[in-house]
Formats: C-alpha cells, structure tokens, sequence
C-alpha cells in the first residue's frame, strides 16, 4: 500500500463534498451539453462497460460486513469508483463538451481519489485481510488476477445496494441528451 497522496483535513472535507460536487457536474452537465447524434454512438460505448462493471461489483459488496475480494474486487479494489469513472466519461463524451469532460475529470482527481483513500483507511481497520488483499489488487486499474477470490454475484445484494439508481441516473442523463439534440 502506498503512503496518504492527500491531507486528511482536506479528504474529510472532500468526504462531504461527493453530494454537492455531483450537483456541480450535473449543472455543467445540463447547461454546457451540445450533443451531436455522433457523440451519442460513442458516449455510450464507455458508460455501458461502465454500468455493468457497477453492477457485477454491487452484486459482491457486502459493505462493512465482509471484505469483497471475488468478481470484480479480485481484478481492482474500487470497481464501483472505476465503473462510475468510465459512466461519467462516457456521459461528458456523449455531451460533446470539453469542459464538462474537464470538470469530471477534476471532480473524479480531487474529490473521489481523496474518498477512496479515506475509505481504504476504514477497511483496513475494519478488515484484517485488507492490507494482503491491497499488496495483491491495484487501486483502480484493474489487472488480470491470480486468483478469483471469494463470492459469487448475488441477485439479492445488487438490489440490497440499490445499484439500479446508477442505471436510472444514467438513462434520465442520456435522455436530455437525446431531447437536446
């Protein structure tokens, strides 16, 4: 594991801003947008593999009950983070505007990377496995693993965890793409 890349009165700060960071890429989002019907082919070629990314690792994440290793926590630590990425990127694509590209890119650098240290902090204190587990599995890049690790994708817990907001986030975004155009 590597060493803290931020502050950590600066990662709390960012912890409470996730909410209101998505509101500020949502008003660039809304107001910056000028889709093409080219932008919303390919848009959509990275939101997709990102949205079922989110989904097959809902579908493993018992949160703060069992440290999730198998399905797509044995390739990457942060699929969720990595499949939100790869969802707003395709999004901004999609939008056809280089500042709201810019902008998520600056959200995802100075508010997400800061909450995912802040959370690895938590599972180490919570999960005695977790700095094995961390030497093993990249942070966000996923590589092929060694192992599969433990778990099979569970129906049960993908709707526990609610990921279907995620789904309908994005299609009510792709949707005032489309009115857009």
């Amino acid at each position: 594991m590597r060493k803290h890349w931020f502050p950590k009165p600066y990662a709390d700060f960012v912890m409470r801003m996730r909410v209101p960071s998505g509101f500020l890429l949502g008003i660039s989002f809304g107001f910056l947008a000028a889709p093409t019907p080219m932008s919303l082919l390919y848009g959509p070629l990275l939101a997709f593999p990102g949205l079922a990314l989110r989904g097959w690792a809902a579908g493993h994440l018992k949160k703060n009950q069992d440290l999730a290793d198998g399905g797509p926590y044995a390739w990457t630590r942060n699929p969720l983070y990595l499949g939100t990425l790869l969802v707003a990127l395709g999004l901004a694509l999609a939008a056809q505007s280089w500042i709201v590209l810019a902008v998520t890119v600056a959200v995802f650098g100075l508010v997400y990377l800061p909450v995912i240290e802040q959370e690895e902090q938590h599972l180490l204190k919570i999960f005695p496995r977790y700095r094995e587990y961390a030497e093993r599995v990249p942070l966000l890049w996923p590589k092929i693993p060694k192992s599969s690790g433990t778990g099979d994708f569970d129906i049960n817990i993908y709707l526990k965890n609610e990921e279907w907001k995620a789904t309908a986030a994005y299609m009510i975004g792709m949707g005032y793409l489309l009115w857009k155009v």
